[in-house]
């Protein structure tokens, strides 16, 4: 996976994910929606067959963009490893 950066300034943050799909981004979005500062987030694949996808952070004030999809980053991470523990636990029943 790559990340190119299209756009950076302070409060937005454009990027596209290379070799990304519609999970990893849907969940991203979501986790970024949590954060009360941000104005807009959102993703896009321009081309299904043709292009990666793009995400968009916009922020409400003089707050980073980075510093909020690091955030979103972690507590996805974060998910994953209680949704992964939930399951061996159930499998193990």
């Amino acid at each position: 996976m790559k990340i190119n950066v299209l756009k950076k300034t302070e409060h937005e943050l454009k990027i596209e994910i290379i070799g990304a799909d519609h999970g990893i981004c849907n969940l991203l979005q979501k986790k970024i929606l949590t954060d009360e500062n941000v104005d807009l987030a959102g993703y896009d694949v321009p081309h299904p067959l043709a292009s990666n996808p793009i995400i968009y952070v916009r922020m409400k004030g003089n707050l980073n963009p980075q510093d909020t999809l690091f955030t979103a980053a972690k507590k996805a991470i974060a998910d994953n490893e209680e949704f992964q523990k939930e399951l061996k636990k159930a499998l193990k029943a």
